[in-house]
């Protein structure tokens, strides 16, 4: 059965309050299926494409490590999860992203995806006082751009064009994302992501079906359930690498227990791979504001019974975000408008 959030075609609806009155709304388009791609869980249109950006990271590292790069540069977990992450700069997510390209015999000088600041406020604050000027090896897309030169070592191309679409690596990359998403890659939307690497775009129903592939590791065959099986259990297993403290996707995984794979990206994107139940969920915040994303993920996880009273009270403060001023007083909240079947399901934990 096909729960439509909303009504089949009305997104969810983030609303962000300031005392007493709703200030602003953000419309968020969602979609969760099964392991079959049956449709559980619609709001909006799940079926225009929208680019995946960094949520693609979990099937990009794939690529490389279905490459062998495991096993050919002796790459571990935390590695692994660094080429999926979008890591905020902390010291321990540099030093594995440099440990990858000490291993693939390159420095810092091939990375290509550009410098800002890390997230993380500490890291940055320690970056500034030491008379420091970021690079690209603080970019919070540093590990994916050392997994993808890992991916042309492995296969002999060349590091130096990377970020070309007709680069071999990025080629394979293409065509293992697409298998996931039982789409031809020869007929995609095809972008420059912020980072420079060529990103696509398929619609929210069928990027559910890759991390519902993600969680169960049915419906590909052999080489790519093994790749996949690598990076899930990577990211699972050191979520830290993924993001950063306090961070959604580090702060669900570890929420979960292990039952959880959860991977950001750009504009309002956001996917989950529930193992236990089989699930995949994607969603975009339409208007591309990241404060509506944890919010309206949390009221569909928890409506799915992905996420119990448990973890809700370990993620609060990601259900419903306190706004604050400039002085840190809380002002008002963000939240999933009180529609009635959301409402419902928020309450009774199931639809």
């Amino acid at each position: 059965m096909t729960h439509d959030l909303g009504g089949a075609s009305e997104e969810l609806l983030v609303e962000v309050t300031r005392g007493d009155l709703v200030e602003s709304v953000h419309r968020v388009a969602a979609c969760a299926v099964d392991a079959r791609g049956n449709v559980l869980v619609r709001a909006g249109d799940v079926d225009v494409p929208v680019y995946l950006r960094s949520t693609a990271k979990p099937f990009i590292a794939a690529t490389a490590v279905q490459a062998g790069v495991c096993e050919k540069f002796g790459l571990g977990p935390r590695e692994i999860a660094v080429m999926a992450a979008s890591h905020s700069g902390q010291p321990f997510q540099i030093d594995a992203v440099l440990s990858i390209l000490r291993k693939i015999g390159l420095d810092a000088d091939a990375l290509q995806c550009g410098a800002h600041l890390p997230y993380d406020e500490v890291s940055a604050h320690a970056l500034l006082l030491a008379g420091s000027k970021p690079t690209a090896i603080h970019n919070n897309c540093s590990g994916k751009h050392a997994g993808i030169l890992a991916l042309c070592k492995a296969i002999g191309a060349d590091p130096a064009t990377y970020l070309e679409a007709s680069n071999p690596a990025q080629q394979r990359i293409l065509a293992f994302c697409a298998r996931l998403s039982d789409d031809d890659p020869a007929t995609w939307p095809i972008g420059v992501d912020g980072c420079g690497i060529p990103a696509y775009a398929t619609s929210l129903r069928r990027a559910a079906h890759s991390f519902a592939r993600l969680a169960t590791l049915r419906g590909v065959d052999e080489p790519d359930a093994d790749a996949l099986r690598v990076v899930r259990d990577a990211m699972i297993g050191h979520p830290e690498y993924v993001a950063g403290a306090g961070q959604l996707d580090t702060e669900l995984m570890k929420a979960g227990g292990g039952s959880i794979l959860s991977k950001a990206g750009a504009e309002g994107l956001h996917g989950v791979a529930a193992l236990a139940p089989g699930i995949g969920y994607v969603s975009k915040v339409l208007d591309g504001n990241a404060r509506a994303r944890a919010p309206s993920t949390l009221a569909v996880l928890l409506a799915l019974g992905v996420v119990g009273d448990r973890e809700a009270g370990e993620l609060a403060r990601f259900v419903r975000p306190k706004v604050y001023n400039r002085a840190g007083c809380a002002v008002g909240e963000i939240r999933v408008a009180p529609h009635v079947a959301v409402e419902k399901a928020w309450r009774v934990g199931s639809l």
